[in-house]
């Protein structure tokens, strides 16, 4: 029964800190994905050929741009920063995955096997797995798997 408790190591817990960073950074990097798509592709908006918006504009002598709503033009110089802004967090949430998961794979004291360790939801594991056969003498690379 004891063996079954190693996961409780100690000596784990830096390994389960960054674990749980690396957890965290990931379900950040499907938010911002999310958002991003979400950005791209608004809503559809109702027709402006009916309603009070094309009332007014008939009343007013302008005409509403499609959503609705009467457009008006954006200062000069001025841009969309936005998208821009979004772009720079899914590259630096992408950036910080990469890091992390080099540093979980460093931590690991063995290659190409589960560590048991505890997330929180009792043993999980973690494991860094050869992705391709090395040829040439190139350096393999490693696939990060956690499971919990």
């Amino acid at each position: 029964m004891a063996s079954n408790l190693n996961y409780l190591d100690p000596s784990l817990k830096p390994l389960e800190e960054k674990i749980q960073a690396y957890l965290d950074a990931e379900k950040e990097l499907q938010r911002a994905v999310a958002e991003q798509a979400s950005l791209s592709h608004p809503a559809p908006q109702p027709d402006a050929t009916s309603g009070p918006a094309a009332a007014a504009a008939a009343h007013s002598g302008t005409a509403p741009s499609s959503d609705g709503i009467f457009e008006q033009r954006p200062p000069t110089g001025s841009y969309d920063q936005a998208a821009d802004e979004n772009q720079e967090r899914l590259q630096n949430l992408h950036d910080d995955i990469h890091l992390l998961r080099r540093e979980i794979i460093d931590m690991l004291p063995v290659r190409d096997e589960w560590i048991k360790v505890n997330l929180g939801y009792g043993p999980s594991r973690v494991g860094a797995f050869q992705e391709t056969t090395t040829e040439g003498g190139t350096a393999p690379s490693y696939q990060l798997r956690v499971v919990f």
